[in-house]
């Protein structure tokens, strides 16, 4: 399923990066700003994996399910206070998950092209990154706002595609969430899910990816023993 494959299309919070304690920060510090109560680190990390604006909402909300009564005006005031506070939190608790550098290092070393496609705002793509010493790995970046559209729409993955110059048999995307199996499919590319990350509280499993593994050690053993 995964031989002659030789294009990584990763996602990176709950994938590469634990990163939601920096998002929790985030949210925590624009919610007391505007006079409004934080939530502990575990529930916010549960609305992580649609993108700022749609984490900036369901905070406002106090649930995943976004309240329709929000107003545009209100989420977009919130969601610019959130992009300030984050900025300055990036790379404060936010650590790669074990095996994640030496294992890419390794896929590249062995000749897989590398390419990052996040939900998250493309402007911190880089700088997380570099705080985090994963900067000239990765052939290109695409962000949330990259494209009007965002995962599960399988937009940023055939703009990589183009992008790489290379055809959806040649690529497997590899994520923790959902939407990452949900982009994949509707791309018609080969899907792994890693099941350490951020699925909403749901099993990657559900989602029916064409192979899971525990640990990014056994996702990067799989790779190279595919070569």
């Amino acid at each position: 399923m995964i031989r002659s494959k030789n294009v990584l299309l990763f996602d990176l919070d709950g994938t590469l990066v634990h990163s939601a304690p920096d998002l929790a920060l985030a949210v925590n510090k624009t919610l007391l700003e505007l006079n409004r109560s934080p939530f502990d680190k575990k529930t916010i990390y549960h609305w992580v994996g649609n993108g700022a604006r749609v984490l900036v909402a369901r905070a406002l909300s106090g649930t995943s399910t976004i309240n329709e009564k929000l107003d545009d005006t209100v989420i977009e005031d919130a969601l610019a206070i959130f992009m300030k506070h984050y900025e300055q939190y990036l790379c404060v608790e936010s650590v790669l998950y074990e095996g994640v550098k030496q294992g890419l290092n390794s896929l590249k070393s062995a000749g897989f092209r590398l390419a990052i496609i996040t939900n998250k705002p493309a402007v911190f793509i880089e700088p997380i990154l570099k705080g985090l010493e994963l900067n000239n790995i990765f052939e290109i970046l695409i962000g949330g706002d990259t494209l009007p559209q965002k995962k599960p729409h399988p937009a940023p993955l055939l703009h990589a595609i183009e992008k790489l110059n290379v055809s959806a048999e040649q690529c497997i995307m590899i994520g923790d969430s959902k939407n990452d199996i949900l982009a994949a499919k509707a791309a018609k590319i080969t899907s792994i899910g890693v099941t350490y990350g951020y699925n909403y509280g749901e099993s990657i499993a559900n989602s029916r990816p064409d192979r899971c593994y525990d640990t990014f050690n056994e996702l990067t053993s799989a790779l190279l023993a595919s070569k």
